[in-house]
C-alpha cells in the first residue's frame, strides 16, 4: 500500500511556534498531547479569550471550557481535564526550503547552516569529545591531549587526595574545555601508570621520529580510544555528582563492563568517540498476544456461537414521523417562555425550520415523556427526518434516547473467543478476544455519501476485554451494539483524515494486547466501567439485554 506523506511547517504565532502543547488526560491519570492542528484550533481561542470552543468543525464532537479546563463529549457527556503547558518551541524554518534533504549532504549542494549548540553540560561534553576525535585524526600537532608532554609518574603513583572538608567542590558547569583538561591530565598519569606503550607515546616530549618526512605515530587509534574511555568514565562523575540525569547503557564490546551508576553520560561520550554502546530500548509495543493454535481457543460460557455477522437492517415501513413521535410527546397548550433548541426560535413563536416543511403545523408545541424538554414539534419532526429513521428519538438537549437506537454500520463479521493468555492487570483470568472484519463497500442512503464508495482500513481489527464477569458482561452488550450497527459509522477519520472511510463510533475498545503505550491497551482500571456508560449513552444497558431475547 502507498500513501502519501507530506511536511508541515507552522507559523510562529502558532501553537508550536510558541511552544504551547494541549494535552487531555487519559484514563489511567497521564497526559495525552492533542493533534498539532487540533492543538492550534484550542490555542487560537484560548488568545480570543473566547470561554470555549467546539470541536466539531474539524471532525470532534467535544468541546473545550476554558473556564472549568474541562474537555465535554458532546454525545456522552463525559468529561476530561485539560491542560495547557509550554514546551520547547518548533524548529523555525526561514528563506528557502534546502533542495536537498538527504545526509550527508550530495556534492555540489550548500549544506544547511549548523545548529547552535545547547550549553547543558552534556552537550558541551559530546561537543568537546567530537573536536578531541578529530582533532586526532588530523595528527599530533592539532589535539591537545597528544601534544602536551605528561608527566613522568611512577607505577606505584598514589591516588589523588580527597579535598579537604569544607573545601569548595570544583563546578561542573564550567565549559567543557576547561573541565576536560584537569581530567585528561589524571586519566593521562592513569593511563601511563597502566600501559606502558601508551606511557611512552603520551609521554614523548620530542618531536615524533621522521622517516621519509613522514610522522610515526605507534598505538595512536589505540590511545585516542582507550584514552577517551577513561576520561569519559572520569568526566560522568563529576556530572552525576552535579545531580545531571543518565540513561542506561552497556558496552557491546563485553570488556570491562560499565557502571551502571555511570553508565548514561558514559555511554553518551563513548558513543561521541566512536565506541560501540548500546542505548536502553524504549518499552516494545505489543499489539497481538503469541500465537494461538486452534485447539487452545475456547468458546465463552453463556454465549451462544462464536461469530455473528451483520447486514443493514431497513427501518420498518408503514409509519410516519408523525406517528412515531407521537408515541414519546406530549402537546404543551402553552408553551413556556423559552427557546426551542432546535431552531432557537421562541416556543411561543412558530418554529424557524426553513428546510422541506414536514406536514405539520409550525406553532404545535410537545414534551418529550421521560426528561420532559419542550420542542416545536415541527422541528422534532424534521430532525428525525434527517436521521436514521429506525423508529428512535434521541432528546437533542439531555441525548435521552427513545426506542431502539440503531446506527449505519456497514456490513461485516464479529467474532469472539477465549485465548489462554492474560492481560496486563488481569493476570487472574485468560482474554477475550474479538475480531471485527469490515469489508469496503459502497455507502447506502443512510450513509454521508450514497452510491459512493467507503474504505475499510485496518480490517480484521483485534480487540481485547478479561474474560472475568464483567468482561462478560462488557462483550453480551458489545454485541447488543453490533446487532444495532453502533460500533463502527462510515465518516471522517480523525487519525489520518481520510474521508468516506468505516471509523469507531464512539465505543472504545482495546487494541493493544501486552502493553499500553498508545492508551488503547491494559491496565487501566477504568475501563470496563467507561466502556459500559459509553454503552448505556447509546441506549444499551442490562434491560437491553432483556430485550434482545424477547
Amino acid at each position: 500500500t502507498i500513501r502519501p506523506v507530506r511536511r508541515s511547517y507552522y507559523d510562529p504565532s502558532s501553537a508550536p511556534g510558541k511552544g504551547v502543547v494541549w494535552e487531555w488526560e487519559n484514563d489511567s491519570g497521564s497526559w495525552t498531547p492533542y493533534d498539532m492542528d487540533v492543538g492550534i484550533t484550542i490555542q487560537r481561542a484560548y488568545e480570543k479569550q473566547h470561554p470555549w470552543v467546539d470541536l466539531s468543525a474539524i471532525g470532534f464532537c467535544y468541546i473545550i471550557d476554558f473556564a472549568t479546563m474541562g474537555q465535554i463529549n458532546r454525545q456522552t457527556q463525559r468529561k476530561r481535564r485539560v491542560r495547557r503547558r509550554l514546551d520547547m518551541v518548533y524548529p523555525l524554518v526561514s528563506g528557502t526550503l534546502p533542495k536537498s534533504q538527504s545526509w550527508p549532504a550530495s556534492p555540489g549542494v550548500a549544506a544547511a547552516p549548523p545548529v547552535p549548540a545547547c550549553a547543558c553540560p552534556q552537550c558541551l561534553l559530546v561537543m568537546s569529545v567530537k573536536a578531541t576525535v578529530s582533532a586526532s585524526a588530523a595528527g599530533p600537532s592539532t589535539t591537545t591531549l597528544q601534544t602536551r608532554k605528561a608527566p613522568s609518574v611512577p607505577p606505584t603513583a598514589p591516588k589523588a587526595a580527597a579535598p579537604a572538608p569544607g573545601a569548595k567542590a570544583p563546578s561542573s558547569m564550567t565549559t567543557a574545555r576547561g573541565s576536560l583538561k584537569p581530567l585528561a591530565a589524571q586519566a593521562g598519569r592513569q593511563q601511563a601508570a597502566s600501559t606502558p606503550t601508551l606511557s611512552s607515546a603520551s609521554s614523548n616530549a620530542s618531536p615524533p621520529s621522521a622517516s621519509n618526512g613522514k610522522a610515526s605515530h605507534p598505538g595512536l587509534g589505540t590511545l585516542n580510544r582507550s584514552h577517551l574511555q577513561r576520561l569519559a568514565i572520569a568526566q560522568s562523575r563529576v556530572l552525576i555528582a552535579s545531580g545531571v540525569p543518565t540513561v542506561p547503557v552497556k558496552n557491546l564490546t563485553g570488556s570491562s563492563p560499565v557502571n551502571p551508576a555511570l553508565a548514561g553520560i558514559t555511554g553518551i561520550l563513548m558513543s561521541a568517540a566512536g565506541l560501540p554502546v548500546c542505548l536502553t530500548r524504549p518499552p516494545k509495543l505489543v499489539l497481538h498476544p503469541p500465537p494461538v493454535s486452534k485447539n487452545e481457543i475456547q468458546s465463552i460460557p453463556g454465549i451462544s456461537h462464536t461469530c455473528r455477522k451483520t447486514t443493514k437492517k431497513q427501518a420498518k415501513k408503514g409509519k410516519t414521523p408523525e406517528e412515531v413521535l407521537k408515541k414519546y410527546l406530549q402537546k404543551v397548550r402553552h408553551p413556556p417562555d423559552e427557546d426551542c433548541t432546535i431552531c432557537m426560535e421562541r416556543l411561543s413563536a412558530p418554529s424557524g425550520y426553513k428546510g422541506p416543511q414536514p406536514a405539520i403545523k409550525p406553532d404545535l408545541v410537545g414534551k418529550l415523556v421521560k426528561c420532559g424538554h419542550v420542542f416545536h414539534l415541527h422541528c422534532l419532526v424534521a430532525m428525525y427526518n434527517n436521521g436514521n429513521k429506525d423508529g428512535s428519538l434521541q432528546c437533542p438537549t439531555c441525548k435521552t434516547i427513545y426506542g431502539v437506537k440503531t446506527g449505519t454500520q456497514p456490513p461485516g463479521k464479529m467474532e469472539y473467543h477465549i485465548i489462554p493468555h492474560a492481560l496486563p492487570g488481569h493476570s487472574d483470568c485468560k482474554t477475550i478476544r474479538i475480531i471485527y472484519n469490515i469489508p469496503p463497500g459502497v455507502q447506502g442512503p443512510e450513509h454521508p455519501n450514497p452510491g459512493k464508495s467507503f474504505t475499510a482500513r485496518g480490517f480484521p481489527r483485534h480487540c481485547y476485554l478479561p474474560d472475568s464477569e464483567k468482561g462478560r458482561k462488557v462483550l453480551k452488550l458489545l454485541l447488543v451494539a453490533w446487532d444495532r450497527r453502533l460500533i463502527f459509522a462510515i465518516g471522517t477519520s480523525s487519525t489520518t483524515g481520510e474521508s468516506d472511510t468505516v471509523i469507531w463510533n464512539e465505543i472504545h475498545h482495546k487494541t493493544e494486547f501486552g502493553s499500553n503505550l498508545t492508551g488503547h491497551g491494559y491496565p487501566d482500571i477504568n475501563y470496563l466501567d467507561n466502556v459500559l456508560a459509553e454503552l448505556a449513552a447509546q441506549g444499551i444497558t442490562e434491560e437491553s439485554l432483556v430485550q434482545e431475547k424477547d
